[in-house]
């Protein structure tokens, strides 16, 4: 932890890494090899967001999906089991992070970025509470909007309406657009966030998810429906690069799920004395903070490029609050 007597940001912060934040190294120039492996032998190889997102796909698909035979004409029962692989695997992962982080405390303060609780009778929420604000804008209006778009998508998909691909036909571009979605989804991220952030659509639509200042678990996707409509167009690229179910379920959990690690609260997760996986991401764990930066993700470095970086230090705390206040004047 950096020593708050010499970094004023970091006393901000329960928990505040150290150095600045990370970028994803391949965008950097001399190009840095070791860097790269390192960055993606992180994301892949370890207990993560993305590795957990495609162990829950590959589950989804051998165990419970139904085939693209039974999508060709809409029926109730495919449907249903589609929304039961949205909900599921939401209600298990954010209610069982929220429950161990914040109801039941098993790791207490520890790596936990904001040394804030989450609000209750707090007339901003939904029912006045913060977590069931959250739970209703996720299971009501984020589940509801995704499960639709990928009933059409898998609609498609069965009708030969668009491309499509299998392992033997293109196994190594099944493995790369597996490997590619990720930075997909943090392209779509960005321009679609940074949208959101103009001041009309901000007071009207995503201020509900900047309800949450101090963020956690249920927040991930804790969005207004017509944030909602705009966030999950990113499955849509499916209509246009070829594409099997499974990479569909894949984004599926990683546009979903990663964003309840990510809006944790905590960088990583302690099973005893041991850190067993990454959870929470400070990138976004700032812009919540501080709203004009940050939009997209680390893994592309749009703010970096576009002026809007927070790399964690005091003088980015500055830097941003003078163009909040430049905006909104």
């Amino acid at each position: 932890m950096t020593d708050t007597a010499q970094d004023p940001e970091a006393a901000r912060w329960n928990y505040h890494p150290e150095g600045p934040v990370g970028l994803n190294p391949l965008f950097t120039w001399p190009l840095r090899p070791a860097a790269v492996v390192k960055w993606y032998g992180g994301a892949w190889l370890q207990i993560t967001s993305l590795t957990l997102c495609m162990t829950l796909a590959v589950i989804a698909y051998v165990l419970f999906f139904p085939g693209l035979d039974a999508m060709k004409s809409f029926s109730a029962g495919w449907m249903f089991r589609i929304w039961l692989l949205n909900m599921v695997p939401q209600i298990l992962v954010a209610g069982g992070l929220h429950w161990w982080l914040y109801m039941r405390k098993g790791q207490g303060m520890y790596k936990k970025f904001d040394r804030r609780d989450l609000t209750r009778d707090n007339g901003n929420f939904t029912f006045r509470n913060q977590v069931l604000d959250n739970i209703w804008w996720t299971l009501g209006s984020a589940m509801t909007v995704a499960t639709v778009y990928q009933w059409v998508i898998f609609w498609a998909m069965a009708n030969d309406y668009v491309p499509t691909v299998t392992w033997s036909s293109a196994p190594v571009w099944f493995v790369l657009w597996m490997l590619l979605i990720p930075m997909w989804s943090g392209l779509h991220f960005y321009w679609v966030h940074r949208l959101e952030h103009h001041p009309k659509l901000y007071k009207h639509v995503h201020a509900v998810h900047h309800r949450n200042v101090n963020i956690g678990p249920w927040s991930g996707i804790s969005n207004h429906w017509y944030e909602n409509i705009l966030y999950f167009t990113t499955y849509f690229i499916h209509l246009i690069i070829p594409s099997h179910p499974l990479h569909l379920l894949f984004h599926t959990y990683f546009q979903q799920i990663s964003p309840v690690l990510s809006h944790s609260g905590f960088e990583k997760l302690r099973a005893k004395e041991t850190d067993a996986a990454r959870a929470g991401d400070f990138f976004h764990q700032l812009h919540h903070r501080y709203f004009e930066c940050n939009y997209g993700t680390s893994e592309i470095p749009f703010d970096k490029w576009f002026g809007t970086y927070h790399d964690g230090s005091a003088e980015a705390t500055t830097r941003t609050r003078a163009f909040k206040k430049q905006m909104y004047t």
